[in-house]
């Protein structure tokens, strides 16, 4: 029996649901082309940074102040052109448009934000430089504590809604799982333009370094336990939000990909487990997939997708305050 690997994701028709989510492997195009031979449906681009929009503004502003107090003789043939002063933002656009077309499946374009301001011009200028669709990346740590709730939601929104006002192509939103109301955030969003969530932003940690008695910035690889968080809240929203559902964090094999998908995920996306094991990994989750999916007498993704979702489990509760309460008893008293 052949199984239907295809799936629906942001209005696009994708081949499995295997999509590589934003990292460093998608900055070469000889790796994006491999990701692409070993089985991906989708690439997510590395995310351009609003601090690369800053550094962008500040070196201009530096080079105008270095040229302005300059001999005029000097500054003839000396220093580069302002028009051609590069520093960061155009070497994504052209990075976008040169992996469009090395690449025959779609190429999702990724902006990690914090605030409204002018960067929303870039979002139009990704879509221009042909991105089949954005996702927007957001960071906000709420550290202020005259900041209310309803402030930080209201900043994702007003960022949702400014992005989405300048660019017509599918828009995701990639958020943590921080907020007192998840399922009613996640329709806000919506609501505001979100074509699809993304869930969840991975907020890496900092620690301290003894030596030095510093910050130090720390990367950790996911694991496959993280997917729980993700598969809880997707089996929630699944039926709830009219909007596609990729999970993210966690996913190294075929087991988080079925199960991720049984509770209604419409793609699976993963960065750790090809940057431990390459991009021919791929090649092996989707063999197993296909293959549980075959020995399991599944015709398609499309048919598995959602079964065991809040809204089709047989046990909704599992999924809620009572999972808590089952698990605590499952463990045996110690002696």
């Amino acid at each position: 029996m052949s199984v239907d690997l295809a799936t629906r994701y942001l209005g696009l028709e994708l081949a499995n649901p295997l999509v590589p989510s934003a990292s460093p492997l998608g900055a070469r195009l000889d790796t994006l082309r491999r990701l692409e031979e070993a089985g991906a449906s989708a690439v997510v681009l590395p995310s351009l940074f609003e601090e690369q929009f800053e550094h962008e503004a500040v070196a201009a502003h530096e080079l105008r102040e270095l040229r302005a107090h300059s001999f005029g003789e000097a500054t003839l043939g000396y220093f580069p052109v302002l028009e051609d002063y590069r520093t960061g933002p155009e070497t994504y656009l052209e990075h976008v448009a040169a992996a469009k077309a090395a690449l025959s499946i779609p190429v999702i374009a990724s902006l990690n934000a914090a605030s409204v301001g002018g960067w929303t011009g870039y979002a139009a200028l990704l879509e221009q430089a042909g991105a089949d669709a954005l996702e927007l990346n957001v960071y906000l740590l709420a550290t202020d504590p005259e900041a209310t709730a309803a402030d930080v939601e209201q900043r994702y929104l007003d960022l949702v809604a400014a992005v989405r006002e300048v660019v017509s192509i599918p828009l995701a939103v990639k958020v943590g799982p921080y907020f007192s109301s998840m399922a009613n955030m996640a329709r806000r969003l919506v609501a505001t333009g979100a074509d699809g969530l993304v869930l969840f932003n991975r907020f890496n940690q900092p620690d301290i370094d003894l030596d030095v008695l510093d910050v130090a910035p720390t990367v950790e690889l996911s694991r496959p336990w993280e997917t729980r968080l993700p598969l809880r809240w997707i089996a929630i929203l699944r039926g709830r939000v009219a909007a596609s559902l990729a999970a993210t964090g966690g996913v190294q094999s075929a087991a988080e990909v079925l199960k991720l998908l049984l509770v209604g995920a419409d793609v699976t996306m993963m960065a750790s487990a090809l940057i431990r094991h390459g991009p021919g990994h791929l090649e092996t989750v989707l063999r197993d997939t296909r293959a549980w999916l075959e020995a399991n007498e599944y015709e398609s993704v499309e048919q598995l997708k959602g079964s065991l979702s809040h809204e089709h489990s047989p046990d909704p509760a599992a999924f809620e305050r009572s999972n808590y309460m089952k698990a605590l008893a499952s463990w045996c008293t110690l002696p």
